[in-house]
Order: structure tokens, then C-alpha cells, then sequence
């Protein structure tokens, strides 16, 4: 009786010990499935962070279909309204009310085209593509009211008629704010190519030569949009001419002589004596910017 007591208790003792070791078991396998599943996820969230970090909203891409999409067809009307206003200017033109209904119709189109590819996940893009749309809506309104008024108006005094009605200004406005958003947004890409490019700068209220002189050809071209911006009067010329233009003048050392300490004083002279054109950066680049980071855009060429 003793010995089949021992038996069983023997057993069910070596059962007991058995069950315990398996729940141990199982309880630290649990945990060691659980903490991998825990690591797992916070890797996947890092690796999300990391790679959302990475994505730029200012990509070289973005700033290429920006120009063939929303900057080019704007630009285009930009030249066939300055051929227009030239010709009134000189008295050329034949039918008046004609052309402007033409250029009424030309910027109601134009906006359709900038208006049919979507930038808004780049904000300055974004931007930008809004206030040149709003620009071409304005100067469909001022073309419309100025050929309402063509009859009464002399041809040559018709530009500085439609100078002073308010959807024009509001139109060059909007035009020039847009033209400083992706600028803007080129110097932003530009940061994330090279360190030295920094992704904000504010134009200091006096801009020496010298500081001037030192920052990289992006940044300067952005400044020269916002010249432009302030100025508020539409240019054929880009920003970068401007920019080409007063490097020029710095070099030739006309500065000193006419004892002028600020780059926004070179600017004025230079625009208001009608020293900078079209074309400027793209004659001057190879001798004044062979190192230079700039996006792949075809003004810039």
C-alpha cells in the first residue's frame, strides 16, 4: 500500500514539476513573441519617419512640370499682351477692340492650361500655380474693360489706360507673388542638394556688395524675384538677368565709382535705365556661373 502511495505521488509530483516547466515556458516564448512584434512595429514606424523625412515636396521633378504646366503657358501670354501693348504704344495696331478681345480670350485659355495640372502638394508650387491663374482671370477682366472703352481712348495713350485700371494691377500683383513662390521653391530644392544653400533667406534691409557677392547664384536669383515683387512692374527680363546683369556691373567696378553701397541700388539703376534684357543670364552663365546648382529649366539654358 505504501509503495503504490509513493508511486503515485512520485508521478503526480513529476506531472506537477512537468506542467510547471511548460507554463514557464510558454509564458516567456509569449513574451519574447510579443516584444519582437512590439520592436517590429516601432521599426516600421521609424523607417516611415525616416523615409517621410526624406521625401522633399520641392523635388527637381516638380519644379520641371511647374514650367511646362502653369509657368510657360503664363508666360506666353505675358508675351503676346507686352507685343500688344507695344503696338499701341507706337500707334501700330489695327482693330483695338479686336486684339484685346483676343488677349481676353488668350488669357481665359492660358488659365485653363495652368490651371490643368495639379501642384498643391508642393505649398510654394501650390501657391504659385493659384496667384498666375488669378493673374490670368485678371487680365481677362482688364483686356474685356479696356476694349469696352477702345473707341474712346487714343491708341497711343490705351497702355497707360489700362495701367490704371485696378484688374491690372491686381493682375501684375498676383503675377509677380507668384513668380517669387517658385523661386522660393528652387532655393528650397536647392538646400536639399547642397549645405551650403540655405532653405530661408530674408533680404536684409541693406544688402552690401560684398555679402552679396558671396551667396550662392539660387539664392541670389530668388532675392531678385523679390526685387521684382516690390518694384511691382512686370519685366520681359527673368530674375536671374537681373541677377547676371548686377554681377556684371559689380565685376566691371562701377560700383565704387558711383558710389553705390547696395545691391538694391545697382538694381534700380540698372532697371531704370533699361540696362537689363531678356536673355542676360543665359550670354553671361559660362563666364560668370560655370559651378553653380541650378535646376535642370529650360531659362536657365
Amino acid at each position: 500500500m505504501e509503495k503504490r502511495l509513493s508511486r503515485s505521488a512520485m508521478i503526480f509530483s513529476l506531472g506537477f514539476v512537468f506542467m510547471l516547466v511548460c507554463a514557464v515556458g510558454a509564458f516567456f516564448y509569449g513574451v519574447k513573441i510579443g516584444t519582437s512584434k512590439t520592436e517590429t512595429k516601432y521599426e516600421m514606424k521609424e523607417l516611415k519617419s525616416a523615409a517621410a523625412k526624406n521625401i522633399t515636396p520641392y523635388q527637381q521633378q516638380d519644379l520641371v512640370s511647374f514650367y511646362h504646366t502653369v509657368f510657360l503657358p503664363y508666360r506666353e501670354f505675358q508675351s503676346d499682351w507686352d507685343s500688344a501693348m507695344e503696338e499701341f504704344a507706337q500707334g501700330k495696331a489695327g482693330s483695338v477692340s479686336s486684339r484685346l478681345k483676343e488677349l481676353a480670350e488668350l488669357a481665359h485659355t492660358k488659365r485653363s492650361e495652368a490651371a490643368s495640372f495639379d501642384m498643391q502638394k508642393s505649398p510654394l508650387l501650390g501657391d504659385a500655380q493659384s496667384n498666375y491663374i488669378r493673374s490670368l482671370e485678371q487680365f481677362e477682366q482688364a483686356a474685356k474693360a479696356a476694349s469696352a472703352n477702345a473707341k474712346s481712348t487714343d491708341v497711343t495713350k490705351l497702355q497707360s489706360s489700362i495701367e490704371r485700371l485696378g484688374s491690372y494691377q491686381l493682375a501684375v500683383r498676383q503675377a509677380l507673388a507668384a513668380q517669387q513662390a517658385y523661386y522660393t521653391a528652387m532655393m528650397k530644392w536647392g538646400a536639399t542638394v547642397e549645405p551650403d544653400i540655405p532653405s530661408n533667406y530674408t533680404t536684409p534691409k541693406v544688402l552690401e556688395i560684398k555679402k552679396w557677392s558671396s551667396l550662392p547664384l539660387i539664392v541670389k536669383n530668388k532675392l531678385m524675384a523679390d526685387q521684382l515683387a516690390v518694384r511691382e512692374q512686370l519685366t520681359v527680363f527673368y530674375p536671374q538677368d537681373l541677377t547676371s546683369r548686377i554681377d556684371g556691373f559689380i565685376a566691371s567696378g562701377q560700383p565704387s565709382k558711383l558710389n553705390l553701397k547696395s545691391v538694391s541700388a545697382i538694381a534700380e539703376l540698372l532697371m531704370d535705365t533699361e540696362a537689363v534684357r531678356s536673355g542676360d543670364f543665359t550670354e553671361n552663365r559660362s563666364k560668370l556661373y560655370k559651378q553653380d546648382l541650378l535646376p535642370q529649366l529650360p531659362f536657365f539654358s
